[in-house]
């Protein structure tokens, strides 16, 4: 894909958020701001044996994602992906999680940064039920991804899967 093309579509997933949404991201990255110098986030690529990713569509921004959240003051990047991934997939990890990079989310704010963990390792603990915060969560083939997948989260998989060279930014 062009830069051009992939410029536009991030603006076309971006065009589906309500006003309400937009709102809502606004309100709170201006909360962070006033509470962190900088912030940052984790997120899961769950990759299973039969090459298969889970993902997650949230209640409050389009598009499906890869799992994961915000790493709260003084706790650990690792705690912080295992507390999302039970939050948002009722997975548990049952091995280390790999650290595959850093990056900088320039899209969401100029102070927000993204640690991306390969797990391979891991017990579905439940089925995952949608609630308020995840519509849908699933795992999905690699080479048959669901409409709506979020520009990062494909650029991230493609890295992965060596496609791709790995960016410094989201």
């Amino acid at each position: 894909m062009s830069g051009r093309a992939q410029i536009g579509a991030e603006r076309d997933s971006d065009s589906t958020l309500t006003r309400l949404q937009r709102l809502q991201i606004r309100l709170l990255h201006v909360y962070f701001r006033l509470r962190r110098g900088m912030t940052l986030g984790v997120r899961a690529a769950v990759l299973n044996d039969r090459g298969e990713v889970f993902l997650v569509r949230h209640t409050y921004t389009p598009g499906w994602q890869l799992p994961g959240g915000g790493v709260e003051v003084g706790e650990p990047m690792i705690e912080a992906l295992a507390r999302e991934l039970a939050e948002e997939a009722r997975i548990s990890l049952s091995g280390p999680a790999t650290l595959f990079g850093v990056y900088f989310n320039r899209k969401i704010s100029r102070r927000d940064h993204v640690a991306l963990y390969v797990v391979r390792d891991f017990v579905v603990d439940a089925a995952k039920t949608p609630d308020l915060e995840i519509a849908e969560a699933a795992f999905f083939p690699l080479d048959a991804l669901p409409q709506g997948l979020t520009p990062g989260t494909r650029r991230r998989l493609a890295e992965i899967a060596g496609s791709s060279t790995p960016s410094a930014e989201w």
